[in-house]
Order: structure tokens, then C-alpha cells, then sequence
């Protein structure tokens, strides 16, 4: 996930039962919307009081009519094996027939907002929620809470300092709230053209496969380099291609994925994304795109942010793009562009692709801790997902590069949306493939860095690096279809990640887009991975399951799971056998002037996490390999 952590506010949810709850200190008058006070008070720093003519803008999202529970009750019935909904999906026509929110419904929500004070200022076209602008003052009388200021996690906010609460005949009509707390909030709207990135070409010696090339001790290339604990090491492939991918996962099936839609998502779009991935195409053996085979879904105007990366963004999709039509050649692409990186922009836009329906895959490179995702966020997010698993949509997710994230935020947590319990999380492995694009080996991804020393005869060790997201959600409890694979003793919570694929930037895949270099602007070809790599790996993988099995698949989990011990995924769980391979990097990024750099990047250390027989919080399952390509019919036969 190449930057591209961008959640708003920070708050956690218990799962999305019981949206509303009784406030039992004014039972009858007031209802309290559950688990949406702000979670980062323990570290946050009271800074004052806003004046109460401070602007708040808000949305208040509604509940599906007929009750969450009967919503989350038809998508277990539609995802398990054996249930006679099994795979009934519906269309969005029959979707909103049964579960959007009445007009009944947002009349009455509208008209307490209005008499508030707040103005409404739009109703979604599916009612899945009322946006509302007025001032901190009349915020408070509506939601019936003390609105203060604080700083936290290196920003300065206003947020309520408890749970929200709203009339208590309204109960079953409100589902969450956001916007009350403005943490990472975007103010800006321009039109800006998004920047090409900064131009990075991968230095040599590299391996055109795992181990073609050893980083000799005699200075066969270029630098004559030690050995790292003992044994000399290869060079790091230049990064994998189509073919090499497909002959390791899909061990020659004719399956392409034709008939079937994958969709990927992000924030902004690339302008040269076409033009790039026909060039990769034909530069390295994929079949060419077809007329509207990929097709950009642009939001019509760009919130452009330096928290969003927007130059990182053109690389995010260029992976994201190459690596599904590398694994599935026929399959057609279409890219959803968020307007920014923050949650109610990317809630929007997959609310979108479930609304359009065209797609039947929806792979999402992006995410961010835990912790920073608001309570408000996450029953929209859900409600997307929901509607999906009924329409016969899979979500996967890249389940993060921080390993345990305990470096990067000082809490061992998982990330969000990758631990919400109705996608898929695509964890990391380290992946040798050989010079007959057989699958040589595989573990866990997770990387200590050692640099080459000033005398060039040993290694320094520069601590750990990166690795892939795993672990235990404290946002909501083991989902039923983790039991009897999730580990008993394993601690609490939904267990991330689910499957695995390649993600080791060190064994990651060769992907081409447009880039600034110093000579200009052009075509570049660079290394890339990160679970960002594993998700769109795994979205093409099950194009051609979806394409065997004949139509959609919907939410995965539960067939999945149980596949556990198939042999359809395969259990990673033996050590490398090498220790890590050696990398060389230009020190300015594009060629040799400057120096090259050395470093040894090791695999299968990843923080706290570790792979092991069967589940683990690195690979979850473990890799799909060919046996998942045809394992979604034969669930279907069985059911």
C-alpha cells in the first residue's frame, strides 16, 4: 500500500448491531447512537471550546429499512454454502424495493435536523444518508452533545466528547453520524491536473527470476559485495511479469477471466493510464486491451491534498491495473476515482459500484489503521458492502504494510476496511519464482533492512522495514466463518488477514506508467509491491473463478473458509530459503551518477506477526494456487 492511508476521525465500532441503544439517562426522550464517541480521547489534549458559531457539517446516515439485522441475516444466507439463498443475488432495483431508507424515513430525520437549526443541505438518491451544515451550537442541541477542541495525533480538531444521541422515535431510523468530528477533514476543492511521479528506475544487476543472479563476493557485478551471515545471496528480481505471475498461480489454465468485470479503486486518476498499461502490455508478453476493456469512473472534481499523495496515486493505479489484467488477460477493468483519500469521499465511491452494479470484483489497495477510521464511517462503509455481498460483488482489501502497525502508531492494531467483517483481507507473502515460473517457494512478508557499510565488508543492521497488516480487530468480534480455522486460543476479534499473495517489494512485480524523470516526462518501468500488489494478484485469480463458476460469487469469506484445509489455498508456513536477497537502488532514483546503494532486504520478519501451519496473521489461509480457480463452481454444485 504505497501511501495511501488516508482515513478521517478516530473512533472505533463494536461491530453494527444495535446502531441505536436507549440512553438510560433519558429513557423515552433521547436514544444514543452506539460506539460513536471518539476512542482517541485517552491520548488527546483538551485545547478549549469552539464558538458556537463555528461551521459543523455533518451527515447523518440512515438505517436500512427493515432493520440492520435483517439486512446482515440475508447476506450470511446469500455468502454460505449450503443455504438455499446461497447465490440468489438480487439487482440494486430489487436492493432498494426491500432495504433503502423510506422517504417516511428521511422526512422524519430532515424535519428534526431542520427544527435543530442545521440546514439540510442533500439527501443521497438511494436515502443512505442526509447531509446537514449549521454551527457547533445548534449541532449540540441536535445530537445532544458537548462539542470542544483538542489536539491529537498531530492535529487540531473539534469533536463531541461522548457517544451522539438523537430523539428516541428516531431510533430505528438513524444508523451513524459523521462529520461532528473533524479529524483530517479536506477543506480544499480545486480542479488541479494530477502530477506524474517523481521518475524511479530500478538500478542492476537485478534477476530477470528468484536466484538467476548471485551477489558474488568476487565482484562478478559491478560491486564486490560480502556475504550476509554466511552465505552469498542473489540478487532481488527485477520484479515479476504477467507471464511469470500466471505460470506460478495459474499453472496454465485456460480460464482469462472473460465475461467478468474487476474493479479497482483509489483517490484522483491517472490521465496516461491507458496509454501506460498497453505499452506494459506489449512490452512484456500480456495480451493488448481490447476497446473499452478498461474504462476510468472519474469523480467529476478532485479534492487534491498533499495528505492524499497525488502523485502516488498514478503508481497506485498502474499496479492496481497491470496486475489484474496480468493475471486475468480478458478480464475488463474499470478504475472507481475517489475524490480524495478520506472517508466519506471513498464511501461514496464504492456506494457507486454497488449502485452501477457492473462489476462483480472490487479490489481496494488502500486503507489505514485502526484507529483512525470514525465510528460514524464505518456502518456506511458496511451498508456498501452489505448491498454488494446481495448483488453478487466480492471486496477484497490489502490488509496494510505496517505488520502490527505498533512502529508506526504506537498500538498493535489491524487496518480498517481490510478487518471489517464483510470483505476479504489479502494478507503478504515473500515469493520465489524460478526460471520455469514454477513457485519455488513462499513465506511471510516482513523486512529488516541492512545496508552495505562504509568499507564494504559487512552488512549494518537498520532495523525492521515493512511487512505485511495482520491481527486482531478491536473493532468487531471473531465473525462465525473464522471459527474452527481461526486458532480458539487466538486472541478476540475478526482475524486479518484471510489469503495471501505476493506482496514483497523485493519479489514484487515489474509495473510501467509515465513518470517525471530529469530528461522529462515518459514512460517508466519500475519494481512495485506491498499488499497493494497482493489484492489486485487475488481480485484476478477469482475473475477466472468467477468466469469457471459460471456468474458472480459474492462475499467470499465463507466458502473460503471453508476451503480452509482443501488444498485449494496453500498453507505458508516454512521458512525461506534464503535469508533475504541483496537490492541495489540508484541514490538518486534514476541512474548511477550519484552512486548506487546496497541493502539487504531479509523476508519473514514481519514485527510481532509470523506465519505458521494453517491460519496465520501474515497469510491468513494462505496462497491461492490453482485449485481455487475451479473450487467456487464446485461450492456452487454443492449447495
Amino acid at each position: 500500500m504505497r501511501g495511501v492511508t488516508c482515513a478521517v476521525a478516530a473512533s472505533a465500532v463494536l461491530g453494527m448491531a444495535g446502531a441505536v441503544t436507549a440512553n438510560a439517562q433519558d429513557a423515552g426522550a433521547r436514544a444514543q447512537v452506539a460506539d460513536s464517541a471518539p476512542t482517541w480521547m485517552a491520548h488527546a489534549k483538551h485545547t478549549g471550546q469552539p464558538s458556537a458559531s463555528s461551521a459543523v457539517n455533518a451527515r447523518v446516515y440512515l438505517a436500512p429499512n427493515g432493520g440492520l439485522a435483517n439486512l446482515q441475516a440475508a447476506v450470511t444466507a446469500v455468502s454460505t454454502p449450503g443455504n438455499r439463498e446461497y447465490r440468489h443475488f438480487i439487482t440494486p432495483a430489487q436492493y432498494a424495493a426491500t432495504y433503502e431508507p423510506t422517504s417516511a424515513a428521511v422526512a422524519s430525520v430532515s424535519t428534526w435536523l431542520a427544527s435543530s437549526g442545521l440546514q439540510v443541505t442533500g439527501v443521497d438518491g438511494q436515502h443512505r444518508y442526509v447531509s446537514v451544515t449549521g454551527s457547533v451550537a445548534n449541532a449540540q442541541k441536535a445530537f445532544g452533545v458537548s462539542i470542544q477542541r483538542y489536539a491529537h495525533d498531530g492535529q487540531n480538531v473539534q469533536a463531541p466528547t461522548g457517544s451522539v444521541t438523537v430523539p428516541a422515535a428516531l431510533s430505528g431510523s438513524v444508523l451513524s453520524v459523521t462529520g461532528l468530528d473533524t479529524s483530517q477533514h479536506v477543506n480544499t476543492t480545486t480542479d488541479t491536473p494530477i502530477p506524474p511521479p517523481t521518475g524511479f528506475d530500478n538500478a542492476r544487476p537485478c534477476s530477470l527470476y528468484y536466484g538467476q543472479l548471485a551477489a558474488s563476493t568476487e565482484g562478478d557485478y559491478q560491486t564486490k559485495l560480502p556475504k550476509f551471515n554466511g552465505k552469498t545471496l542473489s540478487y532481488a528480481p527485477c520484479g515479476y511479469t504477467g507471464p511469470q505471475f500466471r505460470a506460478a498461480y495459474e499453472g496454465g489454465s485456460s480460464l482469462t477471466g472473460k465475461g467478468v468485470t474487476v474493479a479497482t479503486t483509489l483517490w484522483y486518476a491517472s490521465p496516461s493510464i491507458a496509454q501506460d498499461a498497453e505499452t506494459y502490455a506489449e512490452n512484456h508478453g500480456d495480451s493488448s486491451y481490447t476497446p473499452g476493456q478498461l474504462t476510468q469512473a472519474k469523480y467529476p472534481k478532485f479534492n487534491v491534498t498533499s495528505q492524499c499523495a497525488p502523485s502516488g496515486s498514478a503508481t497506485e493505479e498502474a499496479l492496481d491495473v497491470e496486475a489484474v489484467h496480468a493475471m486475468a488477460p480478458d478480464a475488463k477493468i474499470r478504475f472507481y476515482a475517489a475524490a480524495d483519500c478520506f472517508d466519506t469521499s471513498l464511501i461514496d465511491d464504492l456506494s457507486r459500484i454497488v449502485t452501477e452494479n457492473k462489476v462483480q470484483v472490487v479490489s481496494n489497495s488502500w486503507g489505514g489503521a485502526a484507529e483512525g477510521v470514525s465510528a460514524g464511517s464505518i456502518p456506511a462503509y458496511e451498508q456498501a458492502f452489505m448491498q454488494g455481498a446481495l448483488q453478487g460483488i466480492s471486496f477484497m482489501f490489502s490488509s496494510g504494510d505496517s505488520g502490527d502497525e505498533l512502529a508506526a502508531t504506537g498500538l498493535k492494531q489491524t487496518d480498517y476496511p481490510t478487518s471489517d467483517d464483510y470483505v476479504t483481507s489479502v494478507g503478504g507473502t515473500s515469493t520465489a519464482i524460478d526460471g520455469n515460473g514454477n513457485l519455488a517457494w513462499q513465506t511471510g512478508w516482513g523486512t529488516d533492512k541492512y545496508k552495505l557499510s562504509a568499507d564494504g565488508k559487512s552488512w549494518t543492521a537498520l532495523g525492521y522495514l515493512y511487512g505485511a497488516g495482520g491481527g486482531y480487530s478491536s473493532l468487531s468480534n471473531r465473525p462465525a466463518y473464522q471459527n474452527g480455522v481461526v486458532p480458539a486460543s487466538a486472541p478476540p476479534g475478526r482475524a486479518v488477514p484471510d489469503v495471501a499473495m505476493d506482496a514483497d517489494p523485493t519479489t514484487g512485480m515489474l509495473i510501467g506508467l509515465t513518470q517525471q524523470f530529469p530528461d522529462g516526462v515518459h514512460y517508466g518501468e519500475l519494481r512495485e509491491g506491498g499488499t497493494s500488489l497482493a489484492s489486485p494478484l487475488f481480485a484476478g485469480m477469482t475473475a477466472l473463478a468467477i468466469q469457471n463458476a459460471g456468474g458472480p460469487v459474492g462475499f467470499l469469506n465463507p466458502v473460503v473458509y471453508g476451503q480452509a484445509k482443501s488444498g485449494n489455498f496453500t498453507d505458508v508456513q516454512g521458512k525461506p530459503v534464503d535469508a533475504g536477497a541483496v537490492r541495489p537502488d540508484f541514490a538518486n532514483s534514476v541512474d548511477s551518477s550519484a552512486g548506487i546503494l546496497y541493502s539487504v532486504r531479509t523476508f519473514d520478519q514481519d514485527a510481532t506477526l509470523s506465519v505458521a501451519p494453517g491460519w496465520d496473521d501474515v497469510t491468513g489461509i494462505g496462497a491461492a494456487n490453482p485449485g481455487y480457480l475451479t473450487s467456487l463452481k464446485a461450492a456452487k454444485t454443492k449447495s
